[in-house]
Parts: structure tokens; C-alpha cells; sequence
């Protein structure tokens, strides 16, 4: 037994149950808790009543306990919304007892309640909403504590950050020299640092251990949890009231791929409950590197006398990894993003920085003068129109095309925006950590003039640094000024980049430099890193460090702290008609709510502002891509070419209506009816899913002279009116009026929920046999069934379902009809139509979405009997149904469905995460079912297995973990757990191993 372990107590639980009832009148049963130098038992008594009887340390000073009493007993006197541990007195009214051990030892026990609830160390994952509540929590207890003080609270602990001066006392318990002199290291920048500080700081009593083990959660209003309790207040001590905060942020920041995120979060709710001060801030990050120092010395220390136990040592090696990776950040980088998250300007500083530069009246950066007259503003943003993002993969090529834009305008000076979010950073160089997002915020102003264009200083100043950084697409030769900005500690620099190799000659650090003097030239593309003619000017308020480099493009979730250290450089080139940003996503919410209806939705709990589609990818504002992996509307993928150019063409050739005669829509007619089994032959043309069935009810009524309608339930056939009649899924919803008079509704014919499953050969028929009890009246006119359900959740039909239900409806004189609007065109992999999965032939067929890839297209093919019942005097014409650009547009669809292999490629892909998915399954006991066929798919998640019980919170929570991981996903099925999966076809195998490896990642968090 070592030393700091020889007074604990070693009590039975019997034992404890005896205590209970002799001291505090309580008949309970008692169970160990876990406690290292200490025994805590709880305590239940037969009307559920629980608490936590503590024996304390042999070696525990009476003072010290009786510290931790009057700390509980004044927080128990404050209205505070976070629940605390109540003194629970004996019987004879004292709030400590001494008992005796077998040993002979002495210890002396109490009791509190017992609180319970979720500890946050059992919640994954611990979003940021969370995070905040544990630093308002933590906020508030020490506010709380402000005026509150005793004898004892000056204890000496080890775990105190004000006795910092005893930690090298364990350095020799690090046995890994790595590990040893990163903590050696850490230390000494402390004390250089951050120990001058520390005199400053405000001191005051706090709850010093504010982990995820010692910190209670409960569901908050609307989702997911906030902190409500916090317990295990034996480290309580009077020191640094920051340690709090730090101490916290320490914990929270384990295990997180973004440290400081996971810190500021904590960080910025503690200083909205209980401000924080300026040095409080600036010393908050050496304190939580401080913390984990202590964190790995103590379990070193442990681990070498007790090797067995593993109490203190669980978090070693997430703690190890913080220490790793907290070294190479730079303290003012995190001093800022702690600062920004508790809403102040993020470099300290920035204010009077931007203020002295206000007053100046700076110098030319290049010439001629940069007036409206001589520059062309370019709009290089995700979403911008003006260039073929293909360009910026090929420097000369886009040099081209931005000098022969200037040319054409007769601008001298082409100008790159400031804060402007861009597709063009595509070098491994911009890459994000960790699979991360990439750097896409542009944080300088680009000046475009030919190579050899002289750059000259806007102030006076000193050469601070030059270096040539020649990776591709990097500064290539860069320059940075030092300027004084007239105060003290508000010097600043400027940067040039893209230099030529030339302008480094001669340079040396320290090296005047007068206002208007020529610094240099610009470079070509083969000596400035691969890009255009063109200079790259940047502010910079601090450095961080660096020399002869700096950061010119940030990550769009930095955007904010970035500015701050590089705010615009247009407070010296005084451009005053620089076009403004584009909007935020706060202001685009605002003005939607204020002028579309509230009953339009967006996805997600924190919705996106896509601009820009390609491929299998969807991109936001600020440049981040998305794996797009539910749109079905962009079939061969978003903004393909060929169907871009088709639309184009014609646009600019002709766009008229049908009542003239035209190629276009024969030809796409008859490519259209080619994919089709015969009798269907004849097309009506009209712009969406949702008018193609309305009309395909119109030809059943007219063919067949009945009102009637079979559905299938939970199904959706489009919001029109007649239609949202005909869609279980919107009439017996929310605000839904039920099933009108003619509309009959059978059960889904689902083999996973349903009554026929898995394993019955006669699912199909016995599902479809309701069908026939549906059609027995004889005044139905159709039945209307998706080829494999959407809405419903993904589901494929049960073989035979559809032959025998649709012999049914014919035997009752309907017809039937095939809506393909979501599963057609070569989705299901096997077939181009989903009805010939089912070895049947519609009578009509309806299509939409991905008919076009985006374009507002649609038709209804059907038999040349139906369409003669139909043409019975009154006229058909739809303005824009087969347009000659829509019908352009369908062909040029078909033509790449064909030419690329996607229906091929959807069976292939779709097989291939299939298996990847039912493989995860086997290790994620959510996943109920992975279903579906070829790019169709669906993942059912249940709490059960054996009773199915839907686990829809969880797909929810799913699909916006997923999102922000850089998947999009949606949710479908009647009781909306079922994750859909309908990409565009040209979806790859490393997008499905991409989604795969997401939604495993995802599930892994609970």
C-alpha cells in the first residue's frame, strides 16, 4: 500500500448498512461506488430514498470536510438551476461522525444525498450546446461561491494550480523521454509565460473538477442534453477562479478532433454566466495545458506504484494526445478563440490596430490608382456564375480568361475580394486536419496586373521577414512589413505574395523601408506557385510566430478569429466600390421566414446555404463540400455538362410551346418510349411529378369512367390537390383530413413490419390480396403504387406483389398505374424501369425528378387506348410541357445515362454499399435493416431488434451528426427512422466507402 493510499478506509458493505441505521436512523440496502482514497456507498432505502454515505481518509483533516459541508450547505441556500449534493445530519444532528475500522484507523464519515441522472462522460456526443451549458453551470456554481469563504479553503492539494511549483517533483515518474520533455517543455513555457500572469488573477473558492465522471445531464426542451448536476466536491479549494473554467475545458476538449472548439464552447458559457477578464483569458490556455501536465504526472505516478489500478489512469492517453497536440498551437491563436467565444474581438490587438489605420492616409500598393475606372472587380465566390470552376486548375488557362476579361472591360487592375469563400484552393496545402474542412477564406485582397508589375510599400516600415514558398500553389517569393502603429504593443505587417524570385535580393530583416518605395515585382506562374500574374495583399495584426509565411486562406469555421489577425486589407487601398459580402445564413433565414410561407422546411437542425452543385457534391457558401447522398433530382449529377450545354444551346436557339411543330419533342418521344415495354407508346409532357399524376388520374377517370382510387398507405404522390387526396403520407399526417370518400387505402406492403415478413413466399400476393378486397365494388377506376416505396422507407415490393395486385385491379376493370418519379431511370441498378423488378407492365407511368437533373420536366406515358379515352373533345395544354428546351434537356439525360454506364453503375455501387452497410450492422445494434436495390436504399434504425421500436430521435440526431461530417442524409418512413439513401448515379465506390465509414462513425457515438 503506498503512502498517499494508507489511511483509506476498508469498510464491508454490510458494514455500511450497519452505520447507516445506528447513525442516521436509516434502513437501507448499500452498494460501492468507485473512489480512490476515500469509500462512498449508496444508500437505498425501501420507499426508493438514496444516498451517498462517505467515509473519509484516515489522514483527512476534519477542517478540510468540514470545508466541503459549509461549501454544499451555502450553495444549498442559493436558487441555482444545477443541483448540488445536499448535507444529509445523523440523528444527533452533527454533519460528521467518527467511526473506527477493523484496522484501528479512524475516519470520519458523512452523509449527502444522492443525485441522479446521466453522468456527461455517458452522453455521446457532446455537442456544442452541451459543452456551453457545462461552463454556464460552472459559470454560475462559482458566482454562487464569490462571497463565500473558511478556514480550511487554503488547503494544500496537489491538484491546486497555484502550488504549479510541486509538479516537477513527479517528472521522474515519466518513464518515455518524448513524454518526459514535452511535459518539461510545457512546464518551462509556463513559467516564462504565464507565471507573471498569475499575481493578476482573481482568486476565489471553486469546485476545481469539473470532469465529464463528476458532471450530471438531463434532456433539455426540444433536444438533446444540458448540464443539471455536479457532484464529488473533494478537490474544492480556494485558488485561480479561472482554474475553474480551465480545468473544465481540459476535460471536454478529450477525445475531440477540435480541441480548442470543444474548450471555447465551455469557455464562452462560463463567461456569459460569470465574466471572465482580459487576463484571465490570456492565461487560460497555459492553465489547461498546465492541467493535463498534472493530469499525466499523477497517472504516471499511480501506474508506477499501482500498476493494476487503472482508476486515475483512464484518461491518460486522450490526455497525452491534448498535451501532443496543444504544442503546436500558438497561445495567441488560442487566447482567440477563446476570446471570440465569449463574444470579444478575438486578437486583443486588432481594435487599435484597425483605429490608427483609419487615420492614415496609406500609400499606392501597385499602379495605376485603384479607382473605379481601373478595376475590374471579379467575383471568384463558390457560387459565382462568371467562371468555370474547371479554370482554376489550370493556371494559364485562367490567366487567360481573367486578363482577357480585364481587356474586354479596359480595366487595368483585375481585384480578387476580401472574406470571399473559394473553390480554387484545391493543393493538399489547403486541405483540412483530420479530414476536416478545407481552407477556402480568401484573408487578403488580390491585385491582378501582368508579371514584372511593380509593388510598392503603402507605409513606412521595416522588412520583418521574406522567404520563397515554392510548394505548388503556395505564395511563391513573399515579403512581410513591420509598421508601427503609434501605440505601444500595436505594431502590425503587411504581406505581398507572389512575388517574383527577384524582389528577395538584396532584402534582410530589419531593413528600412520608406512609404512609396518600390518593394518589389510581381511574378510569373512558374516562379509565384503556380498562379496568375497577380499580388496577394494581406494585414496582419499578430503573427503568431511565423516568418516570411502566414496563413492567406482559413477554414470557413475560423473565419471570424482570422479576420481578427487579418482584418481588411482595404483599410489601406481605400477601395470605397468593393461589391459587399454575400449574405449570411442568419440573414437569409430572417428574410425567408419574412417573405415564403412558414410551411416550407428546411433540413437540418442548422440549414445550409448551397450555391454551387457538381457531381456526386453539394457546396455551401463558404466552400465546404458535401456528399450529396438523397438528392435523386440530379440523376447523372448535379450540373452536368452535357445537360448544361443541351439547356444552353437551346435556350438561346428557341423555347416555345407545343402548338408548333418541333425535332425536339418527337425525338425525345421516341427515346423516351424505346426504354419502355410495349403497349406504352404514347407521351404527354407536362413540368412536374406532381402534374404527371394528377393527369395520370385524369386518363384512369377518363378511360375508365370511375372516380375510385386504390393507395398504398404512407405513400406520397405530389401536392396538388387531387394529389395530396391520393397521399397517405400527407392525409393522415399532421394537419391532414384523412382519406377522402373515393380514395381506398391498403396496408404497406412492408416484409420488415408488416404481418407477411421475410421468409414468406406468399408475402407478395397476400399483401396484394387487400387489393383485390379494395377493387371489389367496382367503382375503382386505378391503382396507384410506386415501383418500390419512398416515403414508406425505402421498400422493396415482395415478389409477385405487383402481378397479382395489379390482376386484381384489371379483373376489376382499373388500371394501373406505376409511379416512377422517384425510382426510375435507372436508379434500382438491375433494370431502367422499378415496375420490371416486378415482371409487370403498367398501363400508365408516371415520371418526374430525375427526368431532367434538376430541370422542372415530367411525363406520363401510357397505352394509345387509354390516351384515345382521354382525347374526348376538350383540349390537353400544359405552356410549358415539352418545351424544346426541357425535351433538349431529357434527351441529353438519357444520352449520359447510356454513355457513362449509371444504370450499371448504380447496380454495381449500390451492391458494393449495400455489403458495406448490412456489414455495419453486424457491430451497430441500431441498424434494423439495410434494404433496398441499387442506388435505392435504406438503413431502418430500432431501439429493438425483436420489437422494432423505432429509433427516429436517433436517425435525427443521425443525420445532422452525419451532415456535419460532410454527408447529407434524410430521413423517410412513417415513423421517420429510416435513413434514405438516393444519390445522384454517378456516385462512386469511395463515396459509398465515404458514407459507409460516416454513418459507422456516427452510430459509434451512440
Amino acid at each position: 500500500m503506498t503512502a498517499d493510499q494508507r489511511g483509506r478506509p476498508v469498510f464491508s458493505g454490510r458494514a455500511a448498512v450497519r452505520l447507516a441505521r445506528q447513525v442516521y436512523g436509516l434502513t437501507a440496502t448499500a452498494r460501492t461506488l468507485p473512489s480512490y482514497l476515500d469509500q462512498n456507498f449508496l444508500l437505498e432505502t425501501a420507499d426508493g430514498a438514496r444516498y451517498v454515505l462517505k467515509i473519509a481518509n484516515a489522514a483527512e483533516d476534519a477542517a478540510v470536510l468540514d470545508f466541503q459541508q459549509a461549501a454544499l450547505t451555502h450553495l444549498a441556500a442559493h436558487d441555482l438551476p444545477l443541483r448540488t449534493p445536499r448535507v444529509q445530519p445523523a440523528c444527533d444532528g452533527a454533519r460528521r461522525t467518527r467511526i473506527r475500522g477493523h484496522d484501528g484507523a479512524t475516519h470520519w464519515m458523512w452523509m449527502v444525498s444522492y443525485l441522479p441522472g446521466t453522468f456527461m462522460a455517458d452522453v455521446v456526443p457532446h455537442t456544442p450546446d452541451l459543452l456551453r451549458s457545462l461552463g454556464v453551470a460552472l459559470g454560475r456554481l462559482d458566482g454562487a461561491l464569490a462571497g463565500f469563504s473558511h478556514p480550511a479553503m487554503h488547503r494544500p492539494l496537489i491538484w491546486d494550480m497555484q502550488q504549479y511549483a510541486r509538479l516537477p517533483a513527479f517528472f521522474d515518474d515519466l518513464a518515455d523521454p518524448a513524454q518526459r520533455a514535452l511535459v518539461e517543455d510545457t512546464y518551462r513555457q509556463f513559467e516564462a509565460t504565464a507565471a507573471p500572469l498569475l499575481p493578476g488573477l482573481r482568486r476565489s473558492v471553486v469546485h476545481n473538477d469539473g470532469n465529464d465522471h463528476n458532471v450530471l445531464v438531463g434532456a433539455a426542451a426540444g433536444s438533446g442534453y444540458r448540464v443539471d448536476g455536479l457532484i464529488d466536491f473533494g478537490d474544492l479549494v480556494h485558488t485561480f477562479t479561472v482554474a475553474e473554467p480551465a480545468i473544465a475545458a481540459t476535460y471536454a476538449m478529450l477525445g475531440k478532433p477540435d480541441l480548442l472548439a470543444a474548450a471555447s464552447h465551455v469557455v464562452g458559457g462560463y463567461h456569459a454566466a460569470y465574466p471572465l477578464t482580459e487576463q484571465e483569458l490570456a492565461g487560460l490556455f497555459w492553465l489547461i495545458r498546465l492541467r493535463l501536465c498534472a493530469s499525466v504526472c499523477m497517472s504516471a505516478r499511480h501506474r508506477r506504484q499501482n500498476p493494476s489500478d487503472a482508476y486515475l489512469a483512464v484518461s491518460e492517453a486522450p490526455a497525452w494526445d491534448a498535451l501532443q497536440r496543444l504544442a503546436g498551437v500558438h497561445p495567441h491563436w488560442a487566447e482567440a478563440v477563446f476570446r471570440h467565444a465569449c463574444g470579444l474581438e478575438p486578437c486583443p490587438r486588432t481594435d487599435a490596430i484597425v483605429a490608427w489605420l483609419r487615420r492614415q492616409a496609406g500609400g499606392a500598393v501597385v499602379e495605376p490608382p485603384l479607382t473605379p475606372e481601373n478595376t475590374l472587380v471579379f467575383d471568384f465566390s463558390v457560387g459565382s456564375p462568371d467562371l468555370d470552376p474547371t479554370l482554376f486548375d489550370d493556371a494559364e488557362a485562367l490567366s487567360t480568361a481573367l486578363f482577357g476579361r480585364m481587356q474586354a472591360a479596359g480595366r487595368a487592375v483585375g481585384v480578387g475580394r476580401y472574406d470571399e469563400a473559394r473553390l480554387w484552393y484545391t493543393s493538399p496545402l489547403f486541405a483540412g486536419e483530420d479530414g476536416g474542412p478545407s481552407r477556402t477564406v480568401h484573408l487578403g485582397i488580390d491585385l491582378f496586373l501582368p508579371a514584372g508589375s511593380p509593388v510598392f510599400a503603402p507605409l513606412d516600415g521595416t522588412v520583418h521577414s521574406f522567404r520563397n514558398n515554392d510548394g505548388p500553389l503556395d505564395y511563391g517569393p513573399t515579403v512581410i512589413l513591420e509598421h508601427p502603429a503609434g501605440e505601444p504593443d500595436t505594431t502590425f505587417f503587411t504581406l505581398y505574395g507572389h512575388l517574383s524570385r527577384a524582389t528577395l535580393d538584396g532584402l534582410y530583416p530589419g531593413m528600412p523601408v520608406r512609404k512609396g518605395d518600390r518593394i518589389g515585382t510581381l511574378g510569373e506562374a512558374s516562379e509565384n506557385g503556380g498562379w496568375p500574374p497577380h499580388l496577394h495583399f494581406q494585414l496582419i495584426c499578430d503573427l503568431l510566430g511565423n516568418e516570411g509565411d502566414f496563413p492567406g486562406v482559413c477554414a470557413a469555421d475560423e473565419r471570424a478569429c482570422r479576420r481578427s489577425f487579418s482584418p481588411d486589407p482595404n483599410l489601406l487601398l481605400c477601395m470605397d466600390h468593393l461589391p459587399p459580402a454575400g449574405r449570411s445564413v442568419e440573414t437569409l433565414r430572417a428574410l425567408r421566414a419574412r417573405h415564403l410561407g412558414p410551411s416550407l422546411s428546411l433540413s437540418y437542425d442548422v440549414p445550409l446555404h448551397i450555391v454551387r452543385g457538381r457531381g456526386a457534391y453539394l457546396y455551401d457558401a463558404d466552400g465546404r463540400a458535401y456528399l450529396d447522398c438523397v438528392n435523386n433530382v440530379c440523376h447523372v449529377g448535379h450540373c452536368h455538362p452535357k445537360v448544361v450545354t443541351a439547356a444552353c444551346r437551346q435556350m438561346a436557339t428557341l423555347n416555345t410551346n407545343t402548338r408548333y411543330l418541333h425535332d425536339a419533342i418527337i425525338d425525345y418521344a421516341q427515346r423516351l418510349t424505346a426504354t419502355l415495354p410495349d403497349p406504352l407508346r404514347v407521351c404527354f409532357f407536362v413540368n412536374s411529378g406532381s402534374e404527371a399524376n394528377d393527369l395520370a388520374l385524369r386518363l384512369a377517370r377518363a378511360h375508365t369512367g370511375r372516380a375510385g382510387v386504390v393507395v398504398v398507405d404512407g405513400a406520397y404522390h405530389g401536392n396538388l390537390s387531387a394529389l395530396i387526396d391520393l397521399s397517405p403520407y400527407k392525409f393522415d399526417g399532421p394537419g391532414g383530413q384523412g382519406a377522402p370518400p373515393h380514395v381506398r387505402t391498403v396496408p404497406m406492403p412492408d416484409p420488415y413490419r408488416g404481418p407477411y415478413r421475410y421468409g414468406n413466399p406468399d408475402a407478395g400476393p397476400k399483401y396484394a390480396a387487400a387489393v383485390g378486397a379494395a377493387v371489389a365494388g367496382g367503382d375503382v377506376g386505378a391503382f396507384f403504387c410506386e415501383s418500390l416505396l419512398s416515403c414508406g422507407g425505402q421498400i422493396v415490393l415482395p415478389a409477385g406483389y405487383l402481378a397479382s395486385a395489379y390482376a386484381h385491379v384489371r379483373a376489376a376493370g382499373g388500371v394501373c398505374v406505376a409511379d416512377e418519379v422517384q425510382v426510375g431511370f435507372g436508379r434500382v441498378g438491375t433494370h431502367f424501369w422499378g415496375f420490371q423488378t416486378q415482371g409487370v407492365v403498367p398501363d400508365i407511368v408516371t415520371m418526374g425528378k430525375p427526368i431532367g437533373n434538376g430541370h422542372p420536366m415530367a411525363a406520363v406515358v401510357t397505352t394509345p387506348d387509354i390516351a384515345a379515352s382521354f382525347a374526348n373533345g376538350m383540349e390537353y395544354f400544359n405552356t410549358f410541357g415539352g418545351n424544346p428546351v426541357s425535351c433538349a434537356v431529357g434527351l441529353a439525360v438519357l444520352e449520359v445515362i447510356e454513355a457513362e454506364g449509371l444504370q450499371e453503375n448504380a447496380r454495381r455501387v449500390g451492391a458494393y454499399l449495400k455489403a458495406r452497410l448490412a456489414g455495419l450492422a453486424e457491430h451497430h445494434a441500431l441498424i434494423g435493416e439495410v434494404r433496398g436495390m441499387g442506388l435505392f436504399l435504406g438503413v431502418e434504425l430500432v431501439r429493438d431488434r425483436t420489437t422494432l421500436e423505432p429509433a427516429a430521435e436517433a436517425a435525427h440526431v443521425f443525420v445532422n451528426r452525419a451532415k456535419e461530417r460532410g454527408v447529407l442524409l434524410s430521413t423517410d418512413g412513417p415513423l421517420h427512422n429510416v435513413l434514405k439513401i438516393k444519390p445522384p448515379l454517378v456516385f462512386s465506390t469511395d463515396d459509398a466507402d465515404r458514407l459507409a465509414d460516416t454513418l459507422d462513425a456516427v452510430l459509434a457515438e451512440g
